[in-house]
């Protein structure tokens, strides 16, 4: 048995579509648990008007032609599609894969998304206030829809203690977050008090951690500080070997 799940992010960014296509291909046939991508517009670095495609068409054709890992948004901004149709799309997308989607969700935050794409940027807890709105309505709809998906899994991306965290506990099947061992193991002590509060076993919680290849030595800090799932990010020419490695380091 495997000591952690391993995931990894490939970011569509500064790439070819065949680039991507290949390397989530590639990330399926070394069994990979997850395989992500992010939710923006723009590259978030490098060139800010290099080339760059959109999330959910990506997740389609990753559910269309993988087999084996589970596979989502790093998360989706919820700002960006109203609740009811992404939980349609989450839903549609999960059916094309036979059962493997997650529904990857935070709050939103890359301002030249929302300005370009006409979008109010608003401010941070206005955000927060909306994805909070915007759970239940996405459990309500996922579970109205014919086929229906109430068991469709999501995660929160995100560490804010006094919301995110909270809406985590109440909602959430996984949680993602960033930093070094010892932030995230204050986040994930945040969260178990958020269960406790809410009377959740927070075990029922997948705790996903982004890492870059410089994390590969800290994987053991990252699981002693409660991770049980590391995600690995990697952008084009996406070479895969780090993630060879941190199987090896899951598997060994």
């Amino acid at each position: 048995m495997a000591r952690f799940k391993v995931g990894v992010q490939l970011r569509p960014q500064h790439c070819t579509m065949d680039q991507l296509r290949e390397a989530w291909i590639a990330a399926d046939a070394l069994e990979v648990d997850t395989i992500w991508t992010w939710d923006h517009f723009y590259p978030l670095f490098g060139e800010p008007d290099g080339p760059h495609y959109e999330c959910w068409s990506i997740l389609a054709a990753i559910a269309a032609t993988t087999k084996h890992a589970q596979f989502g948004a790093l998360v989706t901004c919820n700002s960006y599609r109203n609740p009811e149709l992404l939980a349609d799309m989450a839903r549609t997308t999960n059916e094309i894969s036979g059962g493997r989607a997650i529904l990857g969700i935070g709050s939103g935050w890359f301002e030249r998304d929302y300005l370009e794409y006409g979008y109010e940027f608003g401010d941070a807890p206005g955000r927060l206030r909306a994805l909070g709105e915007a759970l239940p309505r996405i459990k309500s709809r996922l579970a109205k829809l014919n086929p229906a998906a109430p068991d469709l899994p999501i995660m929160i991306g995100g560490s804010g203690p006094k919301v995110t965290l909270r809406l985590t506990a109440e909602y959430a099947q996984l949680w993602n977050s960033m930093g070094d061992p010892e932030t995230y193991g204050q986040k994930v002590a945040i969260l178990n008090d958020w269960c406790a509060k809410i009377g959740r076993d927070p075990n029922e919680i997948d705790r996903t951690v982004m890492i870059g290849n410089d994390g590969l030595d800290k994987v053991d800090e990252y699981l002693e500080a409660g991770a049980t799932h590391i995600i690995l990010g990697c952008d084009a020419p996406f070479d895969l070997e780090p993630l060879g490695r941190l199987l090896k380091l899951a598997r060994g």
